[in-house]
């Protein structure tokens, strides 16, 4: 009988550890989407700064240069239920001032035009960098809150499902 008592007892407490363990995990999951999630945004803020000093460089046309500032005007401005598309607009739109004739050998002549492409293309591939990261996270937890011992014991709390965000951030063309 005791050792009846006994096991019981070490039964319970090894699941009490074990289920202690999947909330502070799950947890810590939860603590990397915020910070994978702030890293996007703070990503997307560099790629829209380096967007609009392009813009307003006076290397592109002025129409294109009104194009694109104002889709880093909507990308700023979006709400957060519209971000993916704005920025998916600021992405074509940066897509075709690249892809201008001539706008390469233009680029080519002038250092100070260069540094700016280039700090314009870092940006944007940061952003696919950060994308990546947050929706590769998001998705580790969303599968962590979908198991049954963290369904049935609630153990994601209060905090919000995180959502992926999806966005086309291929500068290159793809059919170049």
């Amino acid at each position: 009988m005791l050792t009846l008592v006994i096991l019981i007892v070490f039964v319970v407490v090894i699941g009490g550890v074990y289920v202690s363990w999947r909330a502070g995990r799950l947890d810590r999951l939860h603590n990397r989407v915020e910070a994978a999630r702030t890293a996007l945004d703070l990503a997307l803020v560099r790629r829209s700064s380096a967007a609009y000093e392009l813009a307003s460089s006076g290397l592109l046309d002025p129409a294109t240069s009104l194009l694109l500032a104002d889709a880093v005007r909507r990308a700023k401005d979006a709400a957060p239920g519209e971000r993916d598309l704005a920025e998916s607009d600021l992405t074509r739109a940066l897509r075709a001032a690249f892809g201008q004739p001539g706008f390469r050998d233009e680029i080519e002549a002038k250092e100070s035009a260069r540094e700016l492409v280039a700090d314009v293309e870092s940006a944007a591939h940061q952003v696919f960098i950060a994308r990546k990261f947050y929706n590769d996270v998001a998705a580790r937890t969303i599968d962590a809150r979908r198991r049954p011992l963290a369904r049935v014991f609630r153990l994601s709390g209060n905090a919000p499902q995180p959502e992926f965000f999806e966005m086309d951030d291929e500068l290159a063309d793809a059919g170049t």
